[in-house]
């Protein structure tokens, strides 16, 4: 397996990180960066094969220019060592080839002792990218944090064998990961139904849907999620399906569903992920470029990768020298008090 470049669009890298070849691959890479532009599983409409391209676009700053992040004080590219190795070659009319295909290169940027950070792509997506990372963490080591509007839960019986509506069934009952320690957040609307939640219920899965967020507010449900997902688990994936946004805030992906979450709690949720756990691996799915509007769900889809890892450049630092990040603190306060001790 090699650098493909870009399936769908110029071939560019994520923000002009340097490429990388997995098969001839660098000592030193953080993080592995992977496009999967794959919607042969899409139940409503496709399009979300053109997201990775999309994302890798997204930012009005230059390519290969500063991107510090003003709340966190590090500029992740340059903080860590983060590479592209292009898209994983997927075929929507052979799906499991694709699935194959997507899983290797996961595990193979894992073992690099890297994280693989996958732009999707539909969440049929989610099956492969957590296999893999099992593979080589081990199966039930790592819990699922998983954002968006659906359950992703639907019987394997029910139409083809792999879609976007199965992968978290798949994992659960393949045991890559544990279903007492999957907690879904922002999920709403009008499916799944009786018979596939009590399934969810007897696997001890905890889905935090939109009406619980509301009256005990997302913070607090992440606090309790936290908990859950760190007993006796080693590290996290970070699931995120841009529907778990509201459509007025992200119009383009294949199931909209309104009501959820806003850009600025998202973003703020990855950023405390990515900050407080050990994440191991994040994929960001179902954004869809042809129904987007002025490109707002491919920037939030790229925003979402950047605090990633933007926590993730935080915490290492914070880890290494024992201090500690605290959003209370003004802006110019932090900045003096940190540009001190630089």
């Amino acid at each position: 397996m090699h650098h493909l470049g870009s399936a769908h669009g110029p071939d560019i890298t994520f923000l002009g990180v340097p490429r990388l070849d997995l098969s001839d691959p660098p000592e030193d890479a953080d993080v592995v960066i992977l496009g999967a532009p794959f919607d042969g599983g899409t139940s409503h409409r496709p399009g979300a094969r053109f997201g990775p391209s999309a994302m890798r676009q997204a930012c009005y700053l230059p390519q290969n220019g500063a991107r510090r992040s003003l709340a966190m004080g590090v500029d992740p590219l340059t903080e860590l060592k983060v590479y592209d190795a292009g898209d994983v070659p997927c075929y929507s009319g052979d799906i499991e080839q694709s699935i194959r295909s997507i899983e290797q290169a996961v595990r193979m940027a894992a073992a690099l002792g890297a994280i693989p950070v996958v732009l999707g792509g539909d969440h049929t997506i989610a099956l492969p990218d957590m296999r893999g990372l099992a593979r080589h963490h081990g199966f039930g080591r790592i819990a699922m944090l998983h954002f968006d509007a659906h359950a992703d839960t639907g019987e394997v019986e029910d139409g083809p064998l792999y879609g976007h509506g199965k992968p978290m069934r798949q994992l659960i009952e393949s045991g890559a990961v544990r279903g007492d320690r999957f907690l879904q957040i922002g999920l709403r609307g009008y499916w799944p139904g009786p018979d596939t939640l009590r399934w969810m219920a007897g696997e001890g899965m905890r889905s935090y849907e939109m009406s619980e967020i509301t009256s005990r507010g997302l913070p607090a449900c992440l606090t309790e999620a936290f908990a859950v997902a760190m007993d006796d688990c080693d590290g996290v994936f970070l699931s995120v399906d841009v529907d778990v946004v509201d459509p007025g805030q992200a119009p383009g992906t294949g199931t909209p569903e309104p009501g959820g979450l806003t850009s600025r709690e998202l973003l703020d949720a990855v950023r405390r992920i990515a900050y407080e756990l050990p994440v191991v691996g994040v994929e960001v799915v179902e954004v869809a470029p042809p129904y987007d509007h002025a490109d707002i769900t491919a920037y939030l889809g790229n925003r979402v990768v950047l605090e990633a890892l933007s926590g993730i450049a935080r915490r290492r630092r914070d880890l290494a020298l024992g201090t500690r990040w605290d959003p209370r603190t003004p802006l110019l306060e932090r900045e003096t008090r940190e540009g001190a001790h630089r």
